[in-house]
């Protein structure tokens, strides 16, 4: 809204103000249809039913959800969601969610989703797609998981794998930088590792106020913001469902969040591209798939330097690209802007690797030759 209105701002304004009164909001929040296929301890894996106006074909697409945040990710409202988008064109869709986090769930580590959660969904959705390679798209930590799986099992029916905003270097990441040294002091029997072990995990609280804080200015201009694009139904629409994404955060189990706090984050154990996994250390080197990894321009959570760090360690893989795309850590696979930015690459990139009805299946073939001209460029 320009500083002094035109009337068909006043007039979009007022709109926009009414409907938010009368029916509590402008996004449209109906989630996509979908039907449960397999569910285990903090494990539903779901298909998104197919759009009326485009037939389902080609290889499935299973997007991985992080820890603590809600499947909403990928579902945020009608017109910024990556499910509607791959339903409407058409591709086979799959969603791998885990559910509220409880007390009883306090020793689960992070080997519970490495070693069942995760492959059990990939062969799961491929059984239910007729035994095709399933292309995996992770945002964050879901991306963490989906490299983590597919190093920890070559045997694992994936035909390619998108991380989105994951980040394999903390030391980059401005936020948790300046504290690093400070995390050490304590020597593993600080405030934070005695609150987690006596609630049994990260409360849901906490992890809403520690994703809040990671976008304090915009936390703190909000109110601003809000009033400078009272005339836009979109900006506000989007405003809403980002609002209902973070108060559905989800709490963390003991464990894992043990392991993510001392290994990742004051460990930093990811930069190496390996992960202890009871007596056995896993490497992303050892995976076989092409690889996408794709930054937002503007992450404060994930910056661009610390998610490009993966690319050097994924020496196995027969093509790995990365790519730096518009928004935030949100916003990147959201976002308004991800309409025309992150969405048509995870499009074009699943278009290539997907097999062919004469083709061999691609994750069950080890011998099958990939193009790796885009792998050997980013190593130069």
């Amino acid at each position: 809204m320009d500083l002094v209105p035109k009337p068909d701002q006043v007039v979009s304004a007022a709109s926009n103000v009414a409907h938010t009164l009368v029916y509590g909001g402008l996004a449209d929040l109906r989630p996509m249809p979908r039907t449960l296929i397999d569910e285990g301890t903090l494990r539903e894996v779901h298909h998104y039913r197919p759009a009326a106006h485009a037939r389902e074909s080609g290889d499935p697409v299973l997007l991985v959800t992080p820890l603590a945040a809600p499947a909403l990710c990928y579902d945020l409202r009608r017109g910024c969601s990556l499910v509607e988008h791959l339903v409407g064109t058409g591709r086979p869709t799959y969603l791998v969610e885990y559910g509220a986090v409880s007390f009883r769930d306090r020793d689960l580590g992070m080997e519970h989703w490495i070693e069942e959660v995760v492959p059990t969904a990939v062969r799961e959705v491929s059984a239910h797609a007729g035994g095709r390679p399933v292309h995996l798209v992770g945002w964050s930590l879901g991306g963490t998981f989906a490299l983590l799986s597919a190093a920890a099992d070559a045997s694992l029916p994936i035909g390619s794998i998108t991380v989105l905003g994951s980040p394999f270097d903390v030391r980059q990441v401005p936020l948790v930088a300046p504290l690093r040294p400070l995390l050490h002091l304590t020597d593993g029997r600080g405030l934070i590792t005695r609150i987690y072990q006596a609630a049994g995990g990260a409360p849901q609280p906490l992890v809403r106020w520690a994703f809040q804080l990671s976008s304090f200015q915009k936390l703190v201009t909000k109110p601003l913001a809000l009033a400078r694009n009272l005339d836009d139904a979109d900006y506000l629409a989007q405003i809403q469902a980002v609002d209902r994404f973070t108060a559905h955060m989800i709490a963390y189990p003991g464990r894992t969040f043990g392991q993510l706090y001392h290994r990742l984050l004051k460990g930093n154990a990811l930069v190496e591209g390996t992960f202890d996994l009871g007596d056995r250390t896993v490497s992303v080197a050892h995976i076989r798939v092409p690889v996408l990894v794709v930054a937002g321009a503007d992450d404060g959570i994930a910056p661009a330097g610390s998610v490009k760090a993966v690319v050097p360690l994924l020496t196995g893989s027969p093509d790995v690209r990365f790519e730096i795309v518009p928004g935030g850590h949100l916003g990147m696979l959201t976002g308004r802007r991800a309409r025309s930015g992150t969405w048509p690459v995870i499009d074009a990139w699943v278009a290539e690797w997907t097999q062919r009805p004469d083709d061999p299946a691609i994750g069950a073939n080890p011998t099958r030759r990939y193009r790796s001209a885009g792998s050997r460029a980013l190593r130069r």
